[in-house]
């Protein structure tokens, strides 16, 4: 991918009148440079300041205390989360939707060890995130003090980079560098520990801007000679496909990729990170590849003979069986993190750099495009002969598939979807048409469930700090997804965030269930959640509107109710508990094996 080194309420008749000390103006009304730097704290809030920053997620607590009196006269916007996970995963989706990275903030010990999980996510997945812990004071380190937990130790193994704050007058300079890191080379987490004593501390040092450690330099342009080689390969092949991966986004390199890829004619292949990179209505696009990926990318992917990767690091859920991944193909491997190059898969022609200028780069080397046209002929069947499709009789339970598509159908081309991770998450990357970048929000290398009800909390935010309210958030759930971050809907409830969550209701843990009818003989041990509440009215209890769907006929009219409405809304859609996601490779298993039912596993 691209290199590792990190609503105000409304006024009520019965609220009495305001007092005169209310109606002074609030310290977040002046201007940065009216409010000197007076503590380690203030420098941490101006630093962000510096950067830029407009919102941050997080949860109070005592030993960030001093961070949070700081962030009072401070102009940027803080969302008090209901858990700390849900924190890292807001600022992550924030940061993947805005293009920069997003802040969450923790307490020290349980505080800090509840953002791991989403630090591990957005260190997977590449994804730019800044977190705040608090700390014990420095002299208390060590002593296993109250809430004291090895903040760096612990974090160290999932982030970029991770920093331990020493001094008041570089607290500031330590937190725009990390910021800065973040975002730069291959995006990724980074971490800041805050003593106590340092945040509390005086000083009236002022900050810098952010920038990041000097010596952070990653190559942004490959070795000309490399990229000449390249050139000629993608000339001379017969059957190229390019690979869009999640870095071709993360870099800002999307128009330069879908140019590239309309100029020379060559079919496109996405992961599931690079969702968005191409548009998937056009001629050209086969979609995603991988485990649950379209028959028509893994055919064209097994039998290409120049495989064109940029931005992707080839995990085992694209690539089935290493030894049967594009078996036929030499590979042209541009990433900007060169411990990506041949780490997983063979690079015949190894460009590090940045995404879209290696592309420029290359493209600029080549004479002439490849003779494909017999090629995109045989791609054009392969999505004739596999088509994604699903039966849905209308006596039987609502098929997931067909809600998806009828969310589809009734959004923009901008929505921007969130999910959680399990089959709802594959049903939802298949039957969305998605046409540009930035719109699909997901966990994919780790994999989190809950990750989708605290993510859409992010993108929302996002968006309208962007200027962007009328776009359309919908978070696509599962039923045992949403039980883990549920809390957070309290969140969207007390900010008034218009996001829609679509619960696939199969009670069960859908993909486990399906595994284990599959290659467990169908012993379903511990994958039934026909226990669950009704989230319809757990949505109401909230305080958001909540609908209960159980028939096709139902579909339309509740997603319509659901999208009109002016804040946060969950409908518990009861979906067939038999449907299984296809196409499906299984673990390991050549790519080109695709099963297209259970009896074919």
């Amino acid at each position: 991918m691209s290199e590792r080194a990190t609503p105000t309420p409304e006024a009520d008749d019965s609220t009495p009148e305001s007092t005169e000390a209310e109606e002074q103006p609030r310290a977040d009304e002046q201007r940065a440079e009216e409010r000197p730097v007076t503590t380690g704290a203030s420098s941490v809030v101006r630093a962000l300041e510096n950067a830029g920053v407009e919102a941050a997620f997080g949860v109070q607590g005592g030993a960030i205390m001093p961070v949070y009196d700081a962030l009072y006269d401070s102009s940027i916007r803080h969302v008090m989360m209901a858990h700390e996970q849900g924190a890292s995963h807001a600022a992550d989706a924030y940061g993947v939707v805005k293009g920069e990275p997003g802040v969450c903030l923790a307490t020290s010990g349980p505080g800090a060890t509840n953002l791991v999980t989403g630090l591990a996510d957005a260190n997977m997945d590449s994804d730019a995130v800044l977190a705040l812990t608090g700390q014990v004071p420095s002299d208390m380190v060590g002593s296993d003090a109250f809430q004291e937990t090895d903040t760096i130790g612990v974090t160290s193994p999932v982030t970029k980079h991770n920093y331990f704050a020493g001094d008041a007058d570089t607290v500031g300079d330590t937190v725009g560098e990390a910021f800065a890191l973040a975002g730069m080379g291959r995006p990724g987490p980074t971490l800041v520990d805050l003593p106590k004593d340092i945040t509390q501390s005086e000083t009236g040092r002022e900050p810098g801007p952010a920038r990041p450690p000097k010596t952070y330099n990653p190559q942004m342009e490959a070795d000309e000679k490399d990229v000449k080689v390249a050139a000629r390969a993608i000339e001379n092949a017969e059957k190229p496909v390019l690979l869009f991966g999640g870095g071709v986004i993360k870099g800002n390199a999307t128009e330069t990729a879908r140019a590239f890829a309309i100029d020379h004619g060559i079919p496109v292949v996405t992961t599931m990170p690079g969702i968005g990179t191409f548009p998937e209505d056009h001629d050209l696009c086969l979609s995603w590849a991988g485990m649950h990926g379209t028959g028509y990318a893994n055919m064209a992917i097994t039998h290409t003979d120049l495989l064109i990767a940029v931005g992707t690091r080839f995990d085992d859920r694209l690539t089935g069986g290493i030894d049967t991944f594009a078996p036929e193909a030499e590979v042209v491997h541009i990433d900007i993190d060169p411990a990506e190059i041949s780490k997983n898969v063979h690079a015949d022609y190894p460009l590090v750099g940045d995404a879209g200028r290696v592309l420029d780069q290359v493209d600029a080397r080549m004479d002439h495009s490849p003779d494909a046209r017999e090629w995109r002929e045989q791609c054009q069947t392969w999505k004739d002969e596999y088509p994604m499709d699903y039966a849905a009789p209308s006596d039987e339970p609502i098929k997931p598939q067909f809600v998806v598509e009828a969310f589809d159908e009734a959004t923009g081309d901008d929505t921007i979807v969130t999910t959680g991770v399990g089959q709802h998450q594959m049903w939802a990357s298949q039957y969305w048409t998605y046409r540009e970048p930035r719109t699909w929000v997901s966990s994919h290398g780790l994999g989190t469930m809950g990750y989708g009800l605290p993510a859409a909390i992010g993108a929302r935010l996002a968006a309208d700090q962007m200027g962007q309210e009328d776009r359309s958030v919908v978070c696509f759930d599962g039923d045992g997804s949403f039980l883990m971050t549920m809390q957070e809907l309290s969140v969207a409830v007390r900010e008034n965030m218009d996001i829609t969550v679509a619960v696939l209701n199969n009670e069960y843990i859908g993909m486990v269930r399906q595994w284990q009818d599959a290659f467990y003989e169908g012993r379903r041990m511990a994958a039934e959640y026909n226990w669950c509440p009704e989230f319809d009215r757990l949505a109401e209890a909230f305080g958001a509107r909540g609908w209960r769907v159980d028939d096709y006929d139902q579909v339309a009219d509740a997603i319509e109710e659901a999208l009109a409405y002016d804040g946060p809304s969950v409908i518990d859609f009861h979906v067939d508990p038999a449907e299984n996601v296809y196409p499906m490779v299984a673990s390991g298993a050549p790519n080109g094996q695709f099963a297209l039912s259970e009896d074919q596993l």
